[in-house]
């Protein structure tokens, strides 16, 4: 059997955030950020005045959820899976999938939730991938996190070290979904899911990242509640998507040069960029580069879907491939897409 794309939406909190107002809020320099980072604008689930959530994750998951449902003209009803994947769900019980399907009345629906970065959205489309059957022929899959949580508006911002206050201008919140379908010819006209690679490789290799979660007995710690080590992060991605990119092609056998689309790991603007311009001379690319991390900020699990969502659908004779590379502990995914 096939599988088919057949809608994608997207979940944005509020209006874009842009570097001006993070100066205003937090005193970092908007030349720092575009020069070193390269986000412009990004979204979040928080009132920077007043500190109150306004969104939260199950809130963005469910919004994205019914336009990736609308965008494929089905009801929920039609949904016979549903799998989430994120890092920052609302509790560590219940599941937020089960909240978001609470809000969906996905009654009697097997339910799924991965805790993963980046590369979550892509192991959620996998095992969506492998539940379809003559049984389960519509899939909902949801990427979506929300920083908002680790967000302390009262600190001295002055204070913190570059390593933690860079977290407040790289991260946004958001959600993407898609509707993933079977089809019973190879040839079905419509956007068509190939191959998804999902790969472990973090043997003996340090974390690039931690998020840390405190209970009763060890909230004030003092330990820095999200860690990013960027040097390793820079030095490991780029090698890691241009492996992604090798095996996708190799596994599909198209030439590079036949990609029209090529959907980059989103770090953030200035990596992503570099990234792109190491995969475009490595390879001889002249795809169109998809991207939104510049706009959005880097909110994980929704990016490949927001991305998505930018390129869907695919016209007949497009083909697509998709990088997400998770440092937390490295784990490499993409996955390709054609129009037939």
């Amino acid at each position: 059997m096939t599988h088919l794309l057949l809608g994608t939406g997207s979940a944005l909190p509020g209006e874009p955030i842009g570097n001006e107002r993070l100066k205003e809020r937090f005193g970092t320099d908007p030349r720092w950020v575009d020069r070193f980072i390269g986000t412009r604008t990004r979204h979040l689930g928080v009132d920077l005045d007043t500190g109150k959530p306004t969104h939260s994750l199950v809130d963005l998951a469910t919004e994205a959820a019914e336009a990736a449902l609308a965008d494929a003209d089905l009801d929920p009803h039609d949904v016979d899976v549903l799998v989430l994947a994120t890092a920052s769900p609302d509790h560590l019980m219940p599941a937020s999938v089960n909240l978001v399907a609470d809000r969906l009345g996905l009654q009697a629906v097997p339910t799924y939730q991965l805790q993963s970065g980046c590369a979550g959205a892509v192991q959620a489309l996998s095992l969506a991938g492998r539940m379809l059957d003559d049984e389960h022929r519509t899939a909902l899959v949801v990427g979506a996190d929300s920083c908002a949580k680790h967000l302390v508006l009262d600190h001295d911002f002055a204070a913190l070290p570059p390593s933690e206050l860079v977290n407040y201008v790289i991260f946004g919140d958001g959600a993407g979904a898609a509707v993933l379908g079977l089809a019973d010819e190879p040839d079905a006209p419509g956007t068509h899911l190939g191959p998804v690679r999902n790969s472990f490789v973090g043997v003996g290799r340090d974390p690039g990242q931690v998020i840390r979660w405190f209970g009763a007995a060890d909230r004030d710690s003092g330990e820095q509640p999200v860690a990013e080590d960027y040097k390793a992060i820079e030095a490991g991605v780029p090698g890691l998507a241009a492996d992604v990119l090798a095996d996708l092609l190799e596994r599909t056998g198209w030439a590079p040069d036949t990609l029209t689309h090529l959907l980059p790991p989103q770090l953030g603007g200035r990596m992503t960029e570099q990234i792109t311009r190491g995969l475009v001379e490595r390879f001889g690319l002249t795809a169109t580069e998809v991207s939104c991390v510049a706009e959005t900020g880097n909110n994980g699990n929704a990016l490949p879907f927001l991305q998505l969502d930018r390129l869907f659908p695919l016209e007949p004779g497009d083909r697509a491939l998709a990088i997400a590379i998770e440092s937390s502990k490295w784990i490499r995914t993409g996955f390709v897409l054609e129009g037939k």
